[in-house]
């Protein structure tokens, strides 16, 4: 049967409110997670270890959703109104038409680096803009695997997700207890450590590079912290020609991966 000549009659209809009776304390825990955004949505509905519980579509949203699912949804939408996904995910979300109400994705561990030739590291950046136009970039960048803490990182989010347009459903995400010690592990494996800092003693260009490399990104204002700094085999830093020196840390993060990237093949 072709797309165009599926029947509708399975779909959910719309209900009074965005939000089911089911599991209302949950939700009020703020334990409800809600991807949206179009091409958001499509890339956690292909991923295989994403949880997916509820799908919400304008009639529009659906038709444009399905033409990406050729063999079909995976979850069978339900009728939402645009009033009605602003309501549940607040007036400045662009969520084009459709939610996904989803578990957070399993962390993964340091064991699952595998084979791994560039990863990146960020220690202690915790806004979620930032952190998902890192994740955007790392993904375009062929990086393998990024590594954040399990404390003083974003929350896995829509916000998040949004920023990070798919990139948070196809980059494997390694979640540690204590960055230092996973730095030093990594060191151990055989990694070449190297902190991206803006007082570097030389210019990331001009640094020896041989993979596998971790690259490590501080927060914006206060940089890589002191531990960090030690345990990194190399500072470098960035050198900008014009009269502005410093960047956005995701600027900066796609700017030394490329030089990374270059130097490793």
């Amino acid at each position: 049967m072709s797309n165009d000549t599926k029947p509708h009659t399975r779909r959910r209809p719309a209900t009074s409110s965005p939000y089911p009776k089911r599991k209302k304390r949950e939700r009020e825990a703020g334990h409800v997670l809600y991807l949206y955004g179009l091409h958001t949505v499509e890339l956690a509905l292909k991923n295989p270890r994403r949880k997916a519980i509820r799908l919400l579509a304008t009639l529009n949203a659906e038709a444009r959703l399905r033409e990406r699912f050729p063999d079909g949804l995976p979850l069978e939408p339900e009728n939402a109104s645009p009033p009605a996904l602003d309501r549940l995910l607040g007036s400045d979300a662009v969520h084009q038409g459709v939610a996904l109400e989803v578990e957070p994705l399993p962390a993964l561990k340091t064991r699952d680096l595998g084979d791994a030739r560039l990863v990146l590291a960020l220690d202690q950046i915790t806004d979620p803009h930032n952190v998902g136009a890192i994740l955007r970039t790392a993904t375009a960048l062929g990086v393998d695997a990024v590594m954040t803490t399990a404390r003083h990182s974003p929350a896995e989010s829509g916000v998040l997700a949004k920023s990070a347009s798919g990139a948070l459903d196809m980059m494997p995400i390694i979640e540690v207890r204590n960055l230092g010690d996973a730095l030093e592990d990594a060191k151990a494996e055989g990694f070449q450590v190297v902190g991206l800092d803006s007082e570097g003693p030389e210019s990331l260009e001009e640094t020896e590079l041989r993979a596998p490399v971790l690259l490590v990104l501080g927060a914006e204002g206060k940089g890589l912290r002191q531990r960090t700094r030690e345990i990194c085999d190399t500072l470098a830093r960035l050198d900008m020609p014009g009269p502005i020196k410093s960047l956005n840390v995701s600027n900066a993060c796609a700017l030394s991966l490329y030089v990374v990237r270059r130097a490793i093949g």
